[in-house]
């Protein structure tokens, strides 16, 4: 389903924005992040009807809601999660509304938005982590090696995996139980597993992705495993993307270093 393109998406993102709960400078941020991609309080406050002063109290609620990724530079960059994103993240209140703000986001981001996003980005909130990682899934070409906590592993994850499975890409999975293993040897055949670096229930651990060599996230749980998904600090995650990015040349090289160590073998072999 796909909303009739609006005379003014600028104005139409703003006001669906508002309704779903967001303040005004909080709306009218995001939508200026959307039309330029990344920017800086200033840049933010050059682009809207928001003092600057102004722009860090509403990219403070946008982080809570999982809408915007921030980069902690000198000065700090703001990053406005795709159309595609926003509104997965709102279609829950109602589906009408997400329908209208994802076309009206879609017409305000840039023509191409930047392949690769320097910098490692920071993102809060189970449900906004999650997010990201299926996000990942969906980009993945080659590879997704992917640890995690249990509780963790949701059926969003389990179809996303599936389905890039479907697309050729190698799964390779650890951190899950025997039970949890034969379950996806079902509905991903292909998928193989590899120990784990650590035991996950001894540590905070969220979990640890790389896809494609190119893209990795590692989380924790702030709060614990028994913390609200919508609670901004239930979980928290960092990310980077690019060969020579930081965080991906750190991970990479762990994940290569266990791999060869202990290959990956399908359940039941």
């Amino acid at each position: 389903m796909s909303s009739d393109p609006v005379e003014d998406p600028q104005t139409a993102a703003i006001e669906q924005l508002e309704r779903f709960g967001l303040s005004a400078y909080a709306a009218r941020t995001f939508v200026a992040l959307a039309s330029l991609g990344t920017g800086t309080a200033r840049d933010v406050s050059q682009v809207s009807e928001v003092p600057r002063t102004r722009v860090y109290d509403a990219i403070d609620e946008l982080h809570d809601r999982g809408l915007v990724d921030i980069l902690q530079s000198s000065p700090k960059q703001f990053w406005a999660i795709s159309a595609e994103t926003a509104s997965r993240t709102f279609e829950h209140e109602l589906q009408h509304r997400t329908e209208i703000l994802r076309t009206a986001l879609s017409e305000l981001e840039p023509i191409e938005r930047r392949a690769e996003q320097r910098g490692v980005w920071t993102v809060n909130g189970q449900t906004a982590v999650t997010e990201r990682v299926l996000d990942f899934f969906a980009s993945a070409d080659d590879e997704i090696v992917y640890m995690t906590v249990e509780g963790l592993l949701t059926e969003d994850l389990i179809e996303g995996l599936g389905e890039a499975a479907e697309r050729g890409v190698s799964i390779k999975l650890a951190g899950v139980s025997t039970e949890v293993q034969e379950r996806i040897q079902d509905e991903i055949p292909g998928a193989t597993m590899f120990e784990s670096l650590w035991i996950w229930s001894d540590t905070s651990a969220g979990r640890l992705m790389m896809v494609d060599g190119r893209k990795t996230l590692v989380s924790a749980l702030v709060n614990g495993a028994g913390a609200s998904p919508s609670d901004p600090r239930s979980e928290t995650a960092i990310w980077g993307e690019g060969e020579t990015n930081s965080l991906v040349v750190v991970l990479k090289a762990i994940f290569t270093w266990r791999l060869d160590a202990d290959p990956p073998n399908r359940p039941g072999s």
